[in-house]
């Protein structure tokens, strides 16, 4: 049971959805004791058993469809004749607790893993956060901190990771320079044309030559509008550490403007 409990704990302080199950009471040829638990994601079985087997299977299945409901799933009592609803040979009957478990934290991407990106993770992990920072090179991939609020991922083509966003992330662009700028944001609009939040560290020329092009790549101009570059609140000088914190402070500002999942 200390498994299961620690699981849990591990999920809820990375920001992963989960459900727990309880199997609550149980009538003829139980699987297991009531009182037995297991924790599911939408990856699957992730630690403790309710009595294995194909109920097992069926209370899982249950776990990851609940998941791809809405938040607000309440906790709900299920009750399956083993022979009936299950297909097993055996008579009996089970009564599960599913309660799915989400805490909605702020997302932010951040695409590139330099000198500024390096000091900006740092100053966002102590937020109630999750954080994805995304790099083809190695030796700056390696250089990230290890925290389970940190995603690091090494792509050669970083663009590639917006297929996995669902729209409600802040992005943020510090890549090499321009060259490889304009294959994220491009990305970034075409599968989300109203993103939250989307900012590219530069200048204004920088600035007026990327929408240009993203404009000749079929970016509309209501997209356009919500580029921010350059990105941060104008303070501080051109050291990493203060443009990270600059770059923090507007994110903040934006994120209390438009609404927030956190309190």
């Amino acid at each position: 049971m200390s498994d299961v409990w620690s699981i849990a704990a591990r999920l809820e302080s990375e920001g992963t959805p989960f459900v727990a199950i309880t199997l609550v009471s149980s009538r003829g040829h139980a699987p297991h004791d009531p009182g037995a638990k297991a924790v599911v994601t939408a990856a699957g079985l992730q630690g403790g058993t309710i009595g294995g087997g194909r109920v097992e299977a069926r209370a899982i299945l249950h776990a990851v469809e609940l998941l791809t409901r809405a938040s607000t799933t309440p906790p709900a009592l299920v009750t399956w004749n083993l022979q009936r609803d299950i297909g097993m040979t055996c008579g009996g009957e089970v009564t599960y607790l599913f309660e799915v478990q989400r805490r909605d934290l702020w997302q932010v991407v951040l695409f590139g893993a330099g000198h500024v990106s390096q000091a900006l993770v740092r100053a966002l992990l102590p937020l109630e956060l999750q954080l994805t920072c995304v790099d083809p090179r190695a030796e700056w991939i390696a250089k990230l901190p290890t925290s389970p609020r940190l995603t690091a991922r090494m792509l050669a083509a970083p663009e590639s990771w917006v297929e996995q966003t669902d729209g409600s992330e802040f992005f943020v662009v510090i890549t090499q320079g321009h060259a490889t700028d304009l294959p994220v944001l491009e990305a970034i609009f075409k599968r989300h044309p109203t993103p939250r939040y989307v900012g590219v560290i530069g200048s204004e020329p920088k600035g007026t030559k990327l929408r240009s092009e993203l404009r000749a790549r079929g970016v509309s101009e209501a997209s356009l509008e919500l580029l921010r570059i350059p990105i941060g609140l104008p303070l501080g000088t051109n050291q990493p550490a203060e443009i990270a914190v600059s770059i923090v402070a507007e994110l903040i500002q934006v994120r209390g403007a438009t609404g927030s999942l956190l309190p």
